[in-house]
């Protein structure tokens, strides 16, 4: 683990940071790290962030699945990160719809022309895409990994006053200011901190990269992202093509995730055909990835073993 903390606060050499087109234009920042030469190929992984994030948080774990022979690649969803912005909200992470998300994420992977298996992680908003493109069959990953997937949002007066809520504040100004002022989530006093990780220094390592480019750092959604947030998942929630998912999935859940709702988690990996679950107790925050060292080599450990049974390297043949 220690020769990957190198990687937290600095991009590897042989990794590139390019621009991707979207079929609307679009332009989206991309990460790219091919496997090292030095070892046999694993396959290809395409790793996507929660909201508000951008990729450096992970390089981390890019490093770990990089030296397994493992094809890295990502790219910051459209309004965040180094994807530019929705609104001219300052630093908000709007999105229209979140639809606008999942072509991306389909188009993303039809263009993605790498050495299989390919394979997909997703983090939190990035898992809820994932999955929706799993089970819309937008994308056929070999296998699909969901972190903290955000398949319910809290609210603490439940989900359908909370969208009912949203709507009706969302209708009360422009749908594109943002939600809140700051932190993750309003109505709590619980510090950011707190709701992402048990590391101190992990959490540091974020606000050292907001301190590199102002450009990566993403403050609190807009309304419509809240309101299309609540939508989305109540939609993927009620699909019956859940039951239906032809991909093998694992799903890593913090039962004392204060973002999302692991409750709903739950509740849709009891429905999936083909699924392995994991649940964190009050050892983990939200960023599973990015928690204390116990959390993280167990979370790392158990992905490892999923790809390599779920998504194997195909059997080399000889003539």
């Amino acid at each position: 683990m220690a020769a990957h903390a190198l990687y937290r606060r600095a991009i590897p050499a042989a990794a590139a940071i390019t621009r991707w087109q979207a079929p609307d234009g679009w332009s989206h920042r991309r990460f790219d790290w091919a496997a090292p030469a030095s070892v046999r190929p694993r396959g290809s992984l395409l790793f996507q962030t929660g909201r508000g994030d951008m990729f450096e948080k992970y390089l981390e774990a890019f490093a770990h699945w990089h030296v397994r022979g493992w094809n890295i690649a990502a790219f910051d969803w459209r309004g965040q990160g180094g994807s530019g912005r929705c609104t001219p909200a300052g630093n908000c992470g709007h999105i229209d719809r979140f639809e606008t998300y999942l072509d991306d994420l389909a188009a993303f992977w039809d263009q993605w022309d790498v050495g299989g298996p390919r394979a997909i992680i997703g983090h939190s908003m990035g898992g809820h895409l994932a999955l929706r493109g799993v089970v819309e069959r937008r994308i056929d990953p070999a296998a699909c990994v969901l972190v903290a997937p955000m398949l319910g949002l809290r609210s603490p007066i439940g989900p359908r006053l909370g969208e009912r809520m949203a709507r009706l504040l969302s209708a009360m100004g422009s749908p594109l200011r943002p939600a809140w002022k700051g932190n993750e989530r309003p109505h709590t006093l619980k510090p950011r901190e707190t709701m992402l990780t048990h590391d101190p220094a992990r959490y540091a390592d974020e606000l050292w990269w907001h301190g590199t480019d102002a450009m990566l750092r993403t403050g609190p959604p807009s309304w419509r992202w809240v309101v299309d947030a609540f939508r989305s998942t109540r939609e993927l929630r009620a699909d019956p093509a859940l039951a239906e998912a032809h991909v093998p999935v694992q799903m890593l859940v913090a039962e004392a995730d204060a973002l999302v709702d692991p409750r709903a988690a739950i509740e849709i990996a009891g429905r999936l055909p083909d699924v392995e679950l994991l649940r964190f107790g009050a050892e983990s925050a939200h960023e599973i990835l990015r928690e204390a060292d116990p959390v993280r080599a167990r979370a790392i450990a158990a992905i490892d073993a999923f790809l390599d049974a779920r998504a194997p390297v195909p059997q080399r043949t000889h003539a």
